[in-house]
């Protein structure tokens, strides 16, 4: 999982889908990643439609492209995490959203990724795989 969240930061920006009310795919660029507790962390606002649509359909998919050229895919359960200190650990990684988001905001959430298979992918080496 280490290597996931690693080639992920290194991205700084990755692409996560969901899938609408209506069944439709949305995807849209995204950039907080976080190792708490074990688990990896991605954050959003409670006021976004992508907040409804992974309460809805936690199934999402994750997508990056690393400077050398290869890729990363990622199928997970996106869990919502209620607890404080969840979203203050994520918040601590990424001083920058502190203008639009705090932990205790009512706004702040935070989802664990679960259940994920991640495939590291290349033109020029075999897929590589890990699952948690």
């Amino acid at each position: 999982m280490d290597d996931v969240l690693s080639y992920l930061k290194a991205s700084s920006t990755y692409y996560l889908a969901t899938v609408d009310e209506a069944g439709n795919p949305q995807v849209r660029p995204f950039g907080t990643i976080a190792k708490f507790e074990g688990r990896l962390y991605v954050q959003t606002g409670r006021v976004k439609p992508v907040f409804e649509q992974m309460l809805a359909h936690p199934r999402v998919a994750i997508c990056a492209m690393g400077e050398d050229g290869s890729w990363l895919r990622i199928e997970a359960d996106a869990v919502i995490d209620d607890r404080l200190e969840a979203r203050e650990a994520v918040l601590a990684e990424y001083p920058e959203l502190r203008p639009m988001y705090a932990a205790d905001d009512g706004n702040c959430a935070v989802f664990a990724l679960e259940n994920g298979i991640a495939t590291f992918c290349s033109f020029t080496k075999d897929p590589y795989v890990i699952r948690w």
